[in-house]
């Protein structure tokens, strides 16, 4: 190799080096202007937060904070979650804008449409987990609680625990991109998906029991979902396949020409 040629990728590296911290600087600073805006409202983004739980808990009792820096930390960092969220879009075109140069025309028809559907599912796994999972769990529970004990909650903990569960349900949710783009790649064939089921479904209840309470409704609510949704990423991967048949079939005749 050349001196030319070396310093030639040298400079190229450098280039992608800076607008790569261009990008990133670009995300933070979109993130922090976001943050700003909302901050006079992170008292009642959090109130928002606990309402699931603040709705089944006794007359008479609220959450409670055990450390001092508590009640300004823990609505900050909500805040911060829902700046991110907000800003999700505009962060995930920065990252598309970066790599999208270096791909090729066929991987960027299948890149736009795997982001897209990703933030949708994951956002919806969110919002299953919120409005339909957090209500069933902390009432079942409030009403196990013994009588004689008040049901009070650390904020700091009631947060920790909620950001594991969107986690858990956002990542779940994921499953049919996740099983689509395994089909349309070719790395894992439908049949062997198929064939895979009993051993999914016995691992969606091993995930569930490690991601969630020891509670078997929590475990269900995850464990159900993500058996489902892989048999819903499976019936979308039939449409895969038929389609890439063809190619398959002309590039096999090919092959034997």
């Amino acid at each position: 190799m050349s001196e030319q040629e070396q310093n030639t990728r040298q400079e190229t590296f450098i280039s992608h080096l800076i607008e790569l911290r261009d990008r990133l600087l670009r995300i933070i600073i979109a993130i922090l202007v976001v943050l700003l805006i909302l901050v006079p409202w992170a008292r009642d983004i959090y109130a928002f937060l606990a309402q699931p739980l603040m709705t089944v808990l006794p007359e008479g009792t609220s959450m409670i904070a055990t450390d001092v820096t508590a009640p300004f930390f823990v609505p900050l960092k909500v805040t911060a979650m829902t700046a991110f969220l907000i800003t999700l879009p505009y962060v995930l075109w920065q990252i598309w804008a970066f790599v999208a140069p270096g791909l090729y025309q066929h991987e960027k028809k299948l890149v736009i449409p795997v982001l897209l559907s990703s933030l949708v599912l994951f956002l919806i796994g969110m919002a299953f987990a919120y409005f339909i999972v957090f209500p069933v769990v902390f009432k079942f529970f409030a009403s196990m609680t013994p009588d004689g004990v008040n049901m009070m909650t650390d904020i700091d903990k009631y947060l920790s625990f909620v950001f594991t569960m969107f986690l858990a349900f956002g990542v779940t949710f994921e499953t049919p991109v996740i099983v689509m783009v395994l089909v349309y790649m070719n790395i894992v064939s439908l049949e062997q998906f198929k064939r895979a089921r009993p051993y999914i479904i016995v691992g969606a209840f091993v995930v569930a029991a490690i991601f969630t309470p020891p509670d078997v409704l929590s475990q269900l609510f995850l464990a159900f979902p993500l058996w489902l949704l892989y048999e819903f990423g499976m019936f979308l991967s039939r449409f895969i396949t038929s389609r890439n048949a063809p190619e398959v079939e002309n590039a096999a005749k090919d092959a034997k020409a």
